[in-house]
């Protein structure tokens, strides 16, 4: 007992020497408090903002509780279908995890039905969802989260009308529409996207409009009716428009990338890929705004996988619509909710189109096990299948839709072999068709081409009925156009045989057509008239990497830009008939987009009219043309004059200096007169240089 005793006594000695070491090395330890008097400006949000926003709050028990109005009042014989079906209704937002139907004493339901899920996010998807459904003929559900009834009910007492903003005047901005010459702008990037230049198209040399440096961090893109232009920032987007080009509106969105415009400009669509929706629990990578308020209407969660456009729009902005997984979600505006509250559910939906001029949407489906392919034409809002093509032996298909409506073309692309190795599926023995459907026809009939080489292009005619395919292996590609026609198969009209060429560009109003081979095929242009197929000119623009027309189809631009290709960086503008009008090389330049224009609002037989008449007027427009080309020359003849009479006077007054200064030459150099030293003739020797300059051939007939 006594050893212990001792040995409990070394160890608590042992344990007090050890916590005063410890007490030693604290005391040497730095401080890490605050002095007094400093304000820390960093807040909690700042520091743990991840953290605060998962805290539990106070409401989150009750913002995950929807209340469903309008319900069917019935008794408790029939309470549990009416539970069933309405359970089933609301499993599509997310996962139910609490339900009450307040009842009166016989076992009634009153007409009201509170529903619990499993976070508030659900709530919100159910209350977007179903808010609005129409259950029966006689029954509306209407549905908000419970937290809405304390929001509405903490309503100001003393409530302020809003000060209407002052109207603020933004010009006319369809103002280059009134050019009596009718002269299109083009913009162009240029500096590695530092400048920017807005042009008008006059001759003979362009007109600069508006120049500004650091105008746009990436690139500048026109909205589709020519009324704006817009520039990509860091921060979001920024619509200018008349003809000082201010600044209309902003739409912010951080990181934004890439943005598409409503065809009839109503609302913007903005992407920002690397967007956060975490600091505000709402999607952020997708906005829809309206152009003219700026208001946002609407956000959507992004898929990768997805191309872009992620929406496409219907030809009068009355709907949107985007491809999900085995889904197609059409939306209505202005509600921006889906069509008829539910998305169209379409196993194996690959791809759709809108047809440009009526609210008609075509889908393919893929094949399935022993299911053939299909395309389908479906009206909406009615969601009628007007047509039904099914497709057998089918890789992949596009869509191509004539600009009028009038004809849609599915490049089908078939296999004869199909091998499936795990999760990969290989064809073999590819070949082609082209299946064109009459839009205008009753039933839409469907005429198949079948083109056994590989399809490069398919191009359709904006205004007319002839489309153009490139097709076959380089460099022993073709070019082969057709025309379609009523009642008959398409008919081939021309082929063009061994054209170093892949990409189509046919001219806004038809007939003209240009044959470009750009990029590793030395940017080739060759430039036909589809009316009696005549080549009218070829030409070269070297490592071309864009071809654009302009809106009335006069002009055609070629550029290189830096983008694509770091040298040769230039633009290029070329009459219609393939003549060079104007070679620009500026440094690292971008990009080059013509100025778009609004539809005409003449109808086909007074734009028919105008046609038969064109040559009545043609002899005006001449004269017309040669006097500005006459003043250009004139401007032209001024200048140089004006440049030469500066030269003349600039040469006298240095010679009548020099003749001041020979006294003082002479005397520094000795006395000796040195500007007529003799013998200096001697050291002079004339040469004739001949150049080579053209060689004619004549053959005469003897």
């Amino acid at each position: 007992m006594a050893r212990r005793k001792e040995s409990e006594k070394s160890q608590n000695q042992n344990q007090d020497d050890s916590d005063s070491n410890a007490n030693d090395e604290m005391e040497d330890d730095p401080n890490f408090e605050d002095p007094e008097g400093y304000n820390d400006d960093i807040s909690e949000e700042d520091l743990m903002g991840d953290l605060i926003r998962q805290m539990p709050k106070e409401t989150d028990g009750v913002e995950s509780i929807v209340v469903v109005d309008g319900v069917p009042q019935v008794g408790s014989d029939r309470k549990d279908k009416l539970q069933t079906v309405l359970r089933k209704l609301f499993l599509k937002s997310g996962t139910v995890t609490n339900e009450y139907y307040p009842s009166t004493s016989d076992g009634s339901t009153k007409g009201y039905v509170f529903i619990e899920y499993s976070n508030a996010d659900q709530a919100l998807e159910a209350v977007k969802l179903l808010n609005g459904y129409k259950f029966d003929k006689n029954h509306t559900l209407v549905v908000n989260l419970l937290t809405d009834f304390e929001k509405y009910d903490d309503i100001l007492e003393n409530w302020e009308t809003p000060v209407p903003q002052p109207y603020k005047e933004q010009g006319c901005l369809q103002y280059y529409l009134l050019d009596p010459d009718a002269c299109d702008q083009f913009s162009i990037v240029y500096e590695q996207g530092d400048k920017v230049g807005i042009y008008s198209s006059t001759q003979p040399e362009p007109t600069l409009l508006e120049e500004r440096s650091r105008w746009t961090e990436t690139l500048v893109q026109w909205s589709p009716l020519g009324t704006y232009i817009s520039t990509f920032h860091a921060k979001g987007i920024a619509l200018w428009g008349g003809e000082k080009f201010s600044q209309i509106m902003r739409f912010s969105h951080a990181g934004v990338q890439f943005i598409d415009f409503s065809p009839c400009e109503k609302y913007l669509v903005s992407f920002s890929p690397l967007a956060d929706s975490r600091a505000t629990d709402e999607p952020q990578a997708i906005i829809i705004w309206d152009v003219l308020t700026g208001a946002k209407k609407r956000a959507f969660n992004a898929d990768k996988s997805q191309a872009l456009p992620i929406f496409k729009w219907s030809h009068d902005d009355k709907y949107f619509a985007r491809l999900g997984l085995d889904v197609l979600s059409i939306y209505e505006t202005p509600s921006f909710g889906l069509l008829e509250k539910k998305s169209i559910k379409v196993p194996g939906i690959r791809d759709f189109a809108w047809s440009p001029t009526d609210n008609t949407i075509a889908y393919w489906v893929a094949e399935e096990k022993d299911t053939p392919a299909r395309v389908t034409l479906l009206e909406v809002p009615s969601r009628n299948e007007v047509r039904v093509k099914n497709l057998f032996s089918v890789a992949e298909c596009k869509m191509y839709w004539q600009k009028s409506g009038d004809y849609l073309c599915v490049k089908v692309d078939r296999y004869a072999k199909l091998r499936k190795d795990k999760s990969d599926i290989k064809y073999s023995g590819i070949y082609y068709n082209l299946e064109v459907f009459h839009m205008r026809e009753k039933q839409i009939p469907v005429d198949s081409v079948e083109i056994k080489e590989t399809i490069h292009a398919f191009a359709w005619e904006p205004v007319g009925s002839k489309f153009a395919v490139i097709h076959g292996e380089p460099p022993s590609t073709s070019v082969s156009f057709y025309e379609v026609k009523t009642g008959q198969t398409p008919v081939l009209l021309k082929k063009y045989e061994r054209k170093l060429c892949n990409q189509l560009y046919w001219a806004p109003s038809g007939q003209f057509i240009v044959l470009a081979g750009l990029r590793a095929m030395s940017g080739t242009l060759e430039f036909v008239d589809t009316q009696d197929f005549t080549v009218m000119n070829t030409g070269e623009h070297f490592m071309a990497t864009n071809v654009e027309w302009d809106p009335t189809g006069r002009y055609v631009a070629t550029a290189v830009s830096w983008w694509g290709h770091k040298v040769d960086n230039a633009y290029w503008l070329w009459s219609f008939q393939g003549k060079i009008l104007k070679r620009v090389a500026l440094d690292k330049f971008c990009q080059l987009q013509w100025r778009p224009r609004p539809p005409t609002l003449l109808n086909a037989q007074q734009q028919k009219d105008i046609k038969k008449t064109l040559k009545k007027y043609s002899a005006q427009f001449e004269v017309k043309d040669r006097l500005k080309m006459s003043k250009a020359s004139k401007e032209l003849v001024e200048k140089r004059r004006k440049l030469m009479q500066e030269y003349e006077d600039r040469r006298k007054l240095k010679q009548d200096e020099y003749i001041a200064q020979r006294s003082q030459r002479i005397e520094l150099r000795n006395n000796v007169d040195t500007d007529e030293t003799e013998g200096r003739g001697g050291e002079l020797e004339e040469e004739t240089v001949e150049f080579f300059i053209k060689e004619e051939t004549t053959f005469i007939d003897e």
